[in-house]
Parts: structure tokens; C-alpha cells; sequence
């Protein structure tokens, strides 16, 4: 499970990032970090690669599944955490390819549902489970449509949902291995299954009681 130190690095540094980004106050440390508003953008390596700062309503790469959708995707997200971390401690001793890529994986999920679930109440501006995603990468290298929606640049997105990706990629990359590890944990699984029969058979015929055999007197 040391492979859940990467999720924590990767939290981490999503949310340091997204305070910087959005800012913070903290009146009773008499903490305050104003940070950037909405839509600004600051030019890092030209029009190639900006930080703008943008927030989302809905999943990874600023996609909206609609508000009335908000509270189900954030619980998902929060029981996929979940299911995350349990399959972790099951495949823990798994491949380490596996467990990193789900540990890239799980840390960008636990970092956008940070913000689904505590942003709205922290910023005051929504319930529990209602709030924003802050994004704010923002790449100029490529021009596609996705659900009917064109974009001129690549969507702006966070540390978060390149972990995912990151996480993702790894999995695909690894598949085949992953894919044979699993194969022969299974037929290990039913050799010692067999062979455990076949011992529990051996015994108990050799537990049976000599029949029609002379019993010396």
C-alpha cells in the first residue's frame, strides 16, 4: 500500500496548485491570498501554454453533464474513490505497474472531488457535493470535437485530470502484463483448488475402515 504515497503527493499538489489559482482566506489565521479571477490568463511560454483560470461545474476537462446531474456525479466519484482504494489493498500484491497506475488514478479522482464536494461550502457559494472545478492548464496544440463541442485549444484542465490520464495510459501500456498476471493467478488459483480436492479424496479413503479383511486374534 506505499503506492497510496503517490495519491497523497498527487492531492497535494492539486490542491496547493488550485489555491494559488483561486486563492484563499482563512480569516481566524488571518490567512488571505487573492489569487486570480475568473478568466485571466497569464502567458507562460506564449499563446503555446497560459495559466487560466476557469472553473467547471462538471467532469475532467471542463465537460458539463448538466447541474441537475452535479450531485451524481460527485457521489460517484466519491464511492469510486472508494472502490479505488479497497481494489488497492486487494491487488497490493500485484504488479507495480498496476498499483501505480491506480494510485496516479485515484489521486486525480480524491483531487476533483475535493472541489465537488467541500469548494461550494469552503468559497460560500454552493451546498455540500454543488461545488466548482478549478482548472487552469491551458495548451494550444490541438483542434477537435467532442459531444458536439469544438474546441479551438485544448480544454483546460487540472494536476487531477492529468493523474488521471497519467494513470490511464500506464494501464493500456501494461495491459498485455497485467492481463497474463491475472491469467495465471487464476490458474494457480484452480491447480491448488484441484489439488486440494484431490488431498481431501486421498484422505478420506484412507480414513475408511478395513472391510472384509482378517482381523488377527
Amino acid at each position: 500500500m506505499r503506492v497510496l504515497f503517490i495519491s497523497f503527493f498527487l492531492v497535494c499538489s492539486d490542491q496547493i496548485s488550485k489555491f494559488m489559482v483561486k486563492g484563499f482566506s482563512i480569516p481566524f489565521l488571518r490567512m488571505h491570498y487573492e489569487g486570480m479571477f475568473h478568466g485571466q490568463r497569464i502567458r507562460v511560454l506564449g499563446d503555446f501554454f497560459q495559466i487560466t483560470f476557469i472553473e467547471n461545474p462538471g467532469m475532467a476537462f471542463g465537460y458539463d453533464p448538466g447541474s441537475s446531474f452535479k450531485f451524481y456525479v460527485s457521489l460517484f466519484s466519491l464511492v469510486a474513490s472508494i472502490a479505488l482504494i479497497v481494489y488497492l489493498y486487494i491487488a497490493r500484491k500485484q504488479s507495480l505497474s498496476l498499483r501505480i497506475s491506480l494510485a496516479f488514478i485515484l489521486g486525480g479522482a480524491v483531487g476533483n472531488l475535493i472541489d465537488r464536494m467541500f469548494y461550494g461550502v469552503f468559497y460560500g457559494y454552493a451546498p455540500l457535493f454543488y461545488g466548482r472545478v478549478v482548472d487552469f492548464l491551458d495548451f494550444d496544440f490541438i483542434h477537435f470535437t467532442f459531444f458536439g463541442r469544438t474546441f479551438e485549444r485544448f480544454p483546460v484542465f487540472n494536476i487531477a485530470d492529468a493523474s488521471v490520464t497519467i494513470g490511464v495510459l500506464i494501464l493500456i501500456i501494461f495491459y498485455k502484463h497485467h492481463q497474463m498476471e491475472t491469467e495465471t493467478a487464476l490458474s494457480g488459483n484452480t491447480t491448488d483448488l484441484i489439488t486440494g480436492s484431490i488431498n481431501l479424496n486421498q484422505g478420506t479413503i484412507n480414513d475408511e475402515p478395513d472391510k472384509g479383511k482378517d482381523i488377527p486374534l
